[in-house]
């Protein structure tokens, strides 16, 4: 049996946390799709085809790939978007005690929506937990150097993006 994995999330942008979790997954599934939530009210610092091009850089610098990582586009409903793809596990990644409680409740409901898609939690390694892509984003348009929290082409872009 083949398993399918959906590790949603805005990736805005990817972080190193981010292609943690991505590992890990794949060491559970056979493939994952990485799927990028599509929020119409929201204004990502940068576009799915920019955030896209940066999961598969970031795969690629992880060698675990091998053709096993798709990335879509999600509006709606996670469950929705893992059913489209035949997904049969939702990736969630944990960071600390307050993601948990969170992700509790969202598995809780989610597991009622879609009972067949299984949501697994998979802890940060220490090295990257406390990694946020909302602290990047702030840290590189004050000038930080965000390089020991993300890919090194996403690092680039942030540079480029912020002017800095």
């Amino acid at each position: 049996m083949t398993r399918k994995a959906l590790y949603p999330g805005s990736f805005d942008p990817v972080t190193n946390g981010h292609v943690d979790i991505l590992a890990q997954a794949l060491d559970l599934a056979d493939s994952v799709a990485v799927a990028i939530g599509v929020h119409p009210a929201k204004a990502p610092l940068f576009d799915f085809a920019e955030r896209e091009a940066m999961i598969r850089e970031a795969v690629a610098g992880i060698g675990a790939d091998q053709g096993r990582v798709s990335v879509i586009a999600f509006k709606g409903l996670v469950v929705t978007a893992a059913r489209d793809e035949g997904a049969t596990i939702l990736i969630r990644g944990l960071r600390d005690g307050t993601d948990l409680d969170y992700e509790m409740q969202m598995a809780g409901m989610n597991g009622i929506m879609a009972p067949a898609i299984r949501t697994v939690f998979l802890p940060a390694s220490p090295a990257v937990r406390h990694i946020t892509a909302t602290l990047v984003r702030q840290i590189a348009a004050m000038g930080g150097d965000v390089s020991a929290f993300v890919p090194a082409g996403v690092a680039a872009r942030l540079a480029a993006r912020t002017g800095r």
